[in-house]
């Protein structure tokens, strides 16, 4: 299994500076940011339950991470001709709290202050949409990049919500918990692996692992997904009959996973086996009409997959009012 693909130091490289960055000039969909921001939480129903959508911020990569297994230039005039910029891939970071019962489950905790300054913003978002942190019980990690799991520690070094129940998948656990790691894996990861031990190893919050098909709440449940890391997982909600599938990283551009869900990025652990993840969740999205939320998808980030031949498109939901 390939686990590190040889770009990862460029992605990181201008990750690094990515504060500085802004979006460049052309004729493209690139609209400005009002100087007052705008709500960053979208709430809907699914069957019974509340879902909301909360932004943790946005993130600014390379687009050259995109489609690292095929010609640059085919990718770069894919990008253009969806009126995206072939050099910056603008990444919103789309969190799920699921209300249902009793329960209040947050799908994963962003990066707090220790990534990129575009992002950080979970806790003041909830709190914008009315909710209380300290009302959430579970917190389901889907995997442990730095945008999904740092945000978990306060600056004490102590889980930022410390009366929940945290959740992450088995797998997941054991690869990045392994003993010597950080020594194995490319210098420019290495800072990746010991964030990933701080955060999992965080004082104040005792985990349960979690197998394939395994429930958090009642209607609340993980399935495996790997590929982006080695032990990823998708949340599926369930209420009412009707079901939306929380993708995690799975899948994370609407427009080249979608239309090309042969071509994996750079930043996918393994590249082939992303693409049969992919290829296995968009299919079932697409045979029993089960919602998706991309967390790196244009916010809120909540449709449907449509298939067109071999390949598929992204649908986004229609917006209702209460």
């Amino acid at each position: 299994m390939t686990i590190f693909r040889p770009n990862r130091r460029q992605m990181l490289a201008m990750a690094a500076s990515a504060p500085a960055l802004s979006l460049p000039v052309a004729a493209r969909a690139d609209l400005g940011g009002p100087a007052t921001g705008n709500p960053a939480h979208f709430s809907f129903t699914l069957g019974e339950a509340k879902l909301t959508v909360i932004s943790d911020g946005a993130l600014v990569l390379p687009a050259s991470g995109l489609g690292v297994n095929a010609d640059p230039e085919e990718v770069k005039a894919f990008l253009e001709s969806y009126f995206q910029s072939p050099e910056t891939h603008y990444s919103h970071t789309n969190h799920l709290l699921i209300e249902t019962g009793e329960a209040k489950v947050l799908v994963d905790v962003g990066s707090g202050n220790r990534f990129l300054d575009t992002a950080g913003r979970l806790m003041a978002n909830l709190e914008a949409a009315g909710v209380d942190p300290a009302s959430i019980t579970h917190v389901v990690i889907t995997h442990a990049h730095p945008d999904h799991v740092w945000g978990i520690r306060d600056d004490f070094d102590e889980a930022i919500l410390p009366d929940a129940q945290y959740f992450i998948g088995r797998a997941e656990h054991e690869f990045w918990m392994q003993d010597g790691l950080a020594t194995t894996v490319p210098a420019e990861m290495q800072q990746f692996v010991v964030g990933a031990q701080n955060s999992l190893q965080v004082e104040g919050a005792d985990w349960t692992l979690l197998d394939d098909g395994q429930e958090v709440v009642p209607g609340v449940r993980v399935i495996a997904s790997p590929g982006h890391t080695p032990g990823h997982m998708s949340v599926v909600v369930e209420s009412g009959g009707q079901q939306l599938i929380a993708l995690g990283d799975v899948m994370t551009h609407i427009h080249t996973n979608f239309v090309h869900p042969d071509w994996f990025n750079g930043f996918d652990m393994d590249g082939a086996q992303t693409v049969a993840t992919r290829r296995r969740i968009l299919d079932m999205a697409a045979t029993d009409r089960i919602a998706v939320l991309g967390y790196h998808f244009p916010f809120p980030g909540v449709g449907h997959v449509r298939r067109e031949g071999e390949a598929y498109s992204f649908m986004p939901a229609l917006w209702q009012w209460g």
